[in-house]
This record gives C-alpha cells, sequence and structure tokens, in this order.
C-alpha cells in the first residue's frame, strides 16, 4: 500500500492530501530513510513523522484497504 494512503486509512493524518504534502515536505520517514508519498509500505515497518517538535514512532502492524473509524488503531503500535 501506498505511505499517503496508510496514513489516510490509519487515520494518523486526516486527508490523503495532508499526508502527501507532508512526505514531500520530508517530514515522514519509513525504517530511517526519508519517504516518498508513493513508497510502499509492510507490515513491520516503522514510520517516524514530525509533528512540530513531537515526533511519532510507531509500527505498522496490520494493512487493510478500508477500516472503521474504531479499528484504525489496530493497524499500528505507538512505540514512542
Amino acid at each position: 500500500m501506498r505511505l499517503d494512503k496508510f496514513l489516510k486509512v490509519s487515520r494518523i493524518i486526516k486527508r490523503r492530501t495532508v499526508a502527501k504534502e507532508a512526505c514531500d515536505k520530508g517530514i515522514v520517514t519509513i525504517n530511517g530513510k526519508s519517504a516518498k508519498s508513493s513508497s510502499e509500505v509492510n507490515v513491520g515497518d516503522i514510520l517516524e513523522i514530525t509533528f512540530g517538535e513531537k515526533i511519532l514512532k510507531c509500527k505498522i502492524g496490520e494493512i487493510r484497504e478500508h477500516v472503521l473509524k474504531n479499528d484504525a488503531k489496530e493497524m499500528y503500535e505507538i512505540i514512542e
């Protein structure tokens, strides 16, 4: 699955266009490497997203195309 779509479906970022812009600015990394919005994500990857001075670090637990709002948090596990 594309990174921007995963961020939207998992509701880490609310809109896909905002997720794409975040990737283009370089504030999203996959396994320590800067990621483009079209980068593929896999189960077990570590995402780091910088929101201002706060860094969200999470591990991808599962990938699904569609998910209900209440089940979205099951797609990832927050590490830090």
